[in-house]
């Protein structure tokens, strides 16, 4: 499979621009979360689940923040793998990578399932309807982004202005149906409720790492990247704030048992015929979200090739500018084949959201921990950071046995790389030692975007 760079007919090189990151930050974060766990949160806390939406979406903002300034200033397909790399060394850069990696065919599949359960809900058909649904979706995504970048950025800035607007259009209609009895009681299942809550949401806030991959595809990251994340979290906490409020105010008791809960207010709102049109918002919201995942973990497997933690032959496409075809050919086929178990052993969608979630709070953990040695000690960033600390040990906290899942894929990384090691034809994928790149790292304290060789560090 070749991997031919894009460039313009000029010959430069294409890239993402800053309205077509904010509308991949948007897909990747705002992407399902919408329309299913407003009820999974709602059945763990009652209207008490308000406040975990809201805390997330404060916790959020440093977060994506930090991870920003990291893509501005070492832009890799790598992404929180390379920080890790420069921070801590190759090892922890290879675990973080493999956490990443491995969780989107998990995630992917879950995602799927609930744009499968809206369009179910809408023409019927059973479980049938909700593979097919599922598989379709996979199958486009990948069509697209082994199209390249730019094809996938336009879809993905078509799907987000689109998505924007269904989502303010379905809330305002649906307010004037919303009552104040609603939100009574506030905390049925106690206030300790918020916290399971909060867990499950965390789904929700993921994807502000998923873009660091990306980085090196903007036309001017150190510019771009910033201008696009503060758009992205303005937009998304809006959005699912006044989702979240709309789905307990005007839905009450039964929001905790809705299988669509958009598509249950959006019928209120609309009438009984919405279906078909939440169906469509829901393909439309996982389209946006799977896109930037798979775009995202296509790009980290080849840096991962590249750099020696995954098999060789997946490097090429690492580079900004290319296809990473068959890293992006891996990605599709574990997601299918996780499609596949779930749906023959029947899983339902909630154990595989927390196993994908813990595995995303470990990957913000590490690059939280990277952003702490790498940005400057002092500044605008460092506040950023601080809070990122912050967040991430409330996330850690909440996500409790789910990080078993995390830790199974570190292990079984830490093996593959100690087998590596001892390889005597290591040769081309390995990557640069950390002690051997000094201007580099000391470069990452420095003022200025730092431009990573072709190696990645």
């Amino acid at each position: 499979m070749g991997s031919a760079k894009e460039t313009t007919t000029a010959g430069r090189r294409t890239g993402l621009t800053a309205l077509q990151g904010t509308a991949m930050y948007i897909g990747a974060v705002l992407g399902t979360g919408v329309i299913a766990l407003p009820a999974l949160a709602a059945d763990a806390a009652g209207p008490a689940s308000l406040l975990a939406w809201l805390a997330l979406v404060v916790l959020s903002a440093p977060l994506a923040a930090t991870f920003a300034a990291l893509g501005a200033r070492h832009p890799d397909a790598g992404g929180v793998s390379t920080y890790a790399r420069l921070a801590f060394g190759d090892r922890v850069a290879g675990v973080v990578g493999w956490c990443f990696y491995l969780a989107i065919p998990a995630g992917a599949s879950a995602a799927a399932l609930f744009a499968g359960a809206y369009v179910e809900a809408a023409v019927g058909g059973g479980r049938t309807t909700e593979t097919a649904t599922a598989a379709g979706l996979m199958a486009i995504v990948t069509a697209s982004n082994a199209l390249g970048i730019t094809v996938a950025g336009r879809l993905q800035f078509a799907l987000a202005g689109l998505l924007v607007v269904l989502l303010l259009a379905s809330v305002a209609l649906s307010l004037p149906h919303a009552h104040t009895a609603n939100l009574h009681p506030f905390a049925p299942h106690g206030w300790t409720a918020i916290g399971p809550a909060a867990a499950l949401l965390v789904w929700s806030f993921a994807g502000w790492e998923a873009i660091t991959h990306l980085a090196g595809e903007f036309r001017s990251p150190a510019r771009d990247i910033p201008r696009a994340t503060a758009a992205a979290v303005l937009v998304v906490g809006v959005m699912y704030l006044a989702v979240a409020f709309a789905v307990i105010a005007v839905l009450g008791p039964a929001a905790a048992d809705a299988d669509a809960p958009l598509g249950a207010l959006m019928a209120r709102g609309m009438g009984g015929h919405a279906k078909l049109l939440a169906a469509m918002v829901a393909v439309l919201l996982t389209l946006g979200a799977m896109n930037a995942y798979y775009a995202g973990a296509a790009k980290l497997g080849a840096a991962l090739g590249r750099d020696g933690a995954f098999p060789a032959w997946l490097g090429r496409g690492s580079l900004a500018g290319e296809v990473p075809r068959r890293s992006l050919a891996t990605v599709s086929a574990l997601a299918v084949a996780a499609l596949g178990v779930v749906t023959a052993a029947r899983l339902g969608v909630r154990p595989l959201v927390l196993m994908t979630t813990g595995s995303f709070v470990t990957v913000y953990a590490v690059g939280v921990a990277a952003a702490v040695r790498l940005l400057p000690k002092h500044g605008r960033h460092r506040v950023a950071v601080w809070g990122a600390v912050v967040a991430v040990a409330i996330m850690l906290a909440m996500s409790g046995r789910y990080l078993l899942w995390p830790a199974a894929v570190t292990g079984a990384a830490l093996v593959y790389l100690k087998f590596r090691a001892g390889r005597p034809d290591r040769g081309a994928g390995t990557p640069v030692p950390a002690a051997a790149a000094p201007p580099v790292a000391a470069a990452a304290v420095g003022d200025g975007p730092v431009e990573p060789t072709a190696r990645g560090i």
